[in-house]
């Protein structure tokens, strides 16, 4: 049997582009690599901050995220991902440097995930920062402009950490801001059919919130492993 090279790394088929942050990453956090069941390639974006993401719109911010791109694309990745929701807004643009395929944002599953509802129910959408979550990122990630959005405390625990880059998260605390924001959306949409969770430091919660809504909970983990299934499939 002849093999043939050409790639720096192999086995890692998804390239996650990575905020630069110091907050906890705990298991389920998509920058914690024993969340995942297959390999994945890391690049960190440089300056590209929790609080510049998704408070200021990445401004300036787009050079930064393609060289990342391109250097895991050079190092063998066959697909790019990133690790902020808020980054849809960049999906067209990386989606058309590249020459893998993106997938920059856990909200592009909003529609597919409507499709599977029956007519009278919606997806809505939970974010880490419903105040900067705009038209424009729904647009970008395909989302109707009038699709439901609830938000976790802006002053909370789990907002706080994340944007503001902490080095302590209460974990508890955090997962009953998550809660307790996932009822309130439902609580406000009586119609919603499934959730989509926004951010990718969410997933922790995401059974948690499933269990309390009694609604089917889509994330970033979930997209993600999706993605890889195509980039990589198996063989039986």
């Amino acid at each position: 049997m002849k093999v043939t090279g050409g790639k720096a790394i192999y086995g890692a088929s998804v390239g996650i582009l990575m905020l630069e942050a110091k907050f906890p990453r705990i298991h389920g956090d998509m920058g914690n690599a024993l969340t995942w069941p297959f390999p994945v390639h890391y690049k960190v974006v440089r300056d590209a901050s929790p609080d510049q993401v998704v408070r200021h719109g990445a401004s300036g911010l787009f050079g930064n995220f393609l060289k990342a791109a391109n250097e895991l694309v050079a190092d063998g990745v066959d697909g790019i991902t990133t690790n902020c929701g808020f980054l849809a807004l960049f999906q067209d643009e990386l989606s058309a440097a590249l020459d893998v395929p993106v997938a920059t944002s856990s909200l592009m599953q909003v529609p597919m995930v409507e499709q599977l509802l029956p007519r009278d129910k919606r997806v809505g959408i939970l974010t880490i920062s419903s105040a900067t979550l705009t038209s424009k990122h729904l647009e970008k990630a395909g989302c109707a402009a009038d699709t439901p959005v609830g938000g976790t405390p802006e002053d909370g625990e789990f907002t706080n950490a994340i944007l503001s880059n902490q080095l302590t998260l209460d974990i508890d605390l955090a997962r009953q801001e998550n809660i307790a924001a996932a009822k309130l959306l439902v609580a406000a949409h009586p119609n919603l059919g499934a959730i989509v969770l926004e951010c990718t430091n969410m997933v922790p919660y995401a059974g948690d919130i499933q269990r309390a809504t009694g609604l089917p909970v889509f994330s970033i983990y979930s997209f993600v492993t999706w993605f890889q299934s195509g980039l990589q499939p198996r063989s039986f």
